[in-house]
C-alpha cells in the first residue's frame, strides 16, 4: 500500500502592521514633512541616466509642492491612524498656532479657496495608509494607495471650492468656480501624478529597509 506524502502548500504573504509605538512616531514625522513640504518647490530630472556621467544631472520645476507628497507618504510608512493624526496636528498648528499653509495660516484661512485641499489631507492619509497596508507590499499597491488619496485630496477641495461658489466667496477672489477647480486641481494634477509615482518608490524602498 503506497502512502502518500501531502506537499506542504506555500504560505501565503502576510499584510504588514504598524505597532502604536511606531503609528505615534510616523504621525510627528509626517506633520514635520508636511511642513516641510509646504515650503519645498518639487523637482524632476530631466536628462536621462545614461546623460549624467557627460552633462551632469539636470533638473527642472514640476511647478508644486511637495506638500501633497508628505501627506501621502505619510500614509504609506505609517498607516491610516499615524496619517490622520498628523494632518489633524498639521491643521490645528497652522489655524491656531504658526502660519504653516502656503499663504500663511491662522483662522482666516477658512476663507482661502485652497483651505478645503487642506482640510482633505486628513482623508486622504487616512484612506493612502488604509489601502497602503491592506494589501501585500508591492510597487503597485503603493503607487495605487497613493493615487487613491491624491483623488480625495482633490475631492474634497472641488467640494469646499463649490461651498464658497455657492456663498458668493469666490468673486472677493475674482474667480470663477470653474477657473478655481483649473487652477487648484487640473492644473497641479500631473505634476502630483510624478510625486505619487515618487512617494510609491520612497515608500516601498523605507519598508524593505524597515522590514515592514
Amino acid at each position: 500500500m503506497k502512502s502518500t506524502l501531502r506537499q506542504p502548500q506555500p504560505s501565503p504573504k502576510k499584510k504588514s502592521t504598524v505597532s502604536a509605538p511606531n503609528q505615534f512616531l510616523w504621525a510627528l514625522i509626517g506633520v514635520l514633512l508636511t511642513i516641510g513640504g509646504t515650503f519645498i518647490e518639487a523637482h524632476v530630472t530631466t536628462n536621462p541616466p545614461w546623460t549624467w556621467s557627460e552633462n551632469g544631472i539636470q533638473f527642472g520645476s514640476l511647478g508644486i509642492y511637495c506638500q501633497v507628497g508628505a501627506v501621502l507618504l505619510t500614509g504609506c510608512l505609517g498607516g491610516k491612524n499615524a496619517g490622520i493624526l498628523s494632518q489633524i496636528a498639521y491643521i490645528f498648528v497652522g489655524l491656531f498656532w504658526l502660519p504653516v499653509f502656503t499663504q500663511g495660516g491662522k483662522l482666516a484661512y477658512l476663507m482661502e479657496p485652497t483651505f478645503g485641499y487642506i482640510l482633505g489631507f486628513v482623508p486622504a492619509a487616512g484612506v493612502c495608509g488604509w489601502l497602503a497596508f491592506r494589501y501585500v507590499l508591492t510597487l503597485e499597491s503603493l503607487a495605487l494607495s497613493a493615487f487613491c488619496g491624491l483623488l480625495v485630496v482633490h475631492l474634497s477641495g472641488m467640494i469646499y471650492l463649490m461651498g464658497m461658489a455657492w456663498l458668493e466667496r469666490l468673486s472677493a477672489e475674482n474667480l470663477t468656480l470653474g477657473a478655481a477647480i483649473a487652477l487648484y486641481t487640473l492644473q497641479p494634477f500631473a505634476g502630483q501624478l510624478v510625486l505619487v509615482c515618487g512617494v510609491a518608490f520612497i515608500a516601498y524602498c523605507l519598508r524593505r529597509i524597515l522590514f515592514y
